[in-house]
């Protein structure tokens, strides 16, 4: 099962969710840490096991012998659907590979919640994280720029004043929103014109 979890605001998750990750054998999750105040809030006592990026390669040996052997898996990230942007799509490609079925279970999406406050139009193209390299960065956004309509981009703070000279460079005349922290306690929306952005 790739279940989604809440994407901050644990009271966002769905009752078929919880039923999947308490009947489940096994529970995948990137940081446990962070994977264990949800399943306390709900009395989930599935095992988790840690599954990120840095070790899912590794992980998928052992987790396909669990699957072949009859074990109920599931998939979270630490918010949203897993395998978008997350860890995921690794075990998943090897699950068609070895026809075991995959389920999903539905529920909160960042890229949906966004898009749907944003204003802007509901066709939309999601790009998620943008490449390191600088020259590979300008060159993406140039050809992104052709696109008419609504582009989702996931940026850590960290990296938004790399990006935003790109932004501004590439948008001449678009409108941008910034979301931040969405469904938690300090959640925000930013709107601008990209002509009128500054670095934060």
């Amino acid at each position: 099962y790739l279940v989604a979890t809440p994407l901050g605001n644990l009271e966002d998750i769905t009752l078929r969710a919880i039923e999947v990750l308490k009947k489940s054998d096994f529970i995948l999750c990137e940081d446990t840490r962070i994977s264990k105040v949800l399943m306390d809030r709900y009395q989930i006592e599935t095992k988790l096991i840690s599954n990120h990026k840095f070790n899912e390669k590794k992980n998928v040996g052992k987790i396909m012998q669990y699957l072949k052997s009859g074990k109920v898996i599931s998939l979270i990230s630490d918010a949203g659907t897993p395998s978008i942007s997350d860890p995921g799509s690794i075990l998943v490609n090897e699950c068609i590979d070895n026809g075991i079925k995959i389920f999903p279970i539905p529920g909160p999406s960042v890229v949906s919640t966004a898009v749907s406050i944003s204003g802007f139009s509901d066709k939309f193209l999601f790009y998620g994280f943008f490449p390191e390299k600088k020259q590979l960065l300008a060159n993406e956004l140039k050809k992104l720029s052709k696109f008419e309509n609504t582009l989702v981009f996931f940026v850590s703070p960290k990296k938004i004043n790399k990006i935003i000279p790109e932004i501004k460079k590439n948008f001449e005349g678009r409108k941008i929103v910034f979301c931040r922290e969405i469904t938690k306690i300090y959640e925000e929306f930013i709107r601008k014109n990209v002509d009128q952005l500054e670095l934060f």
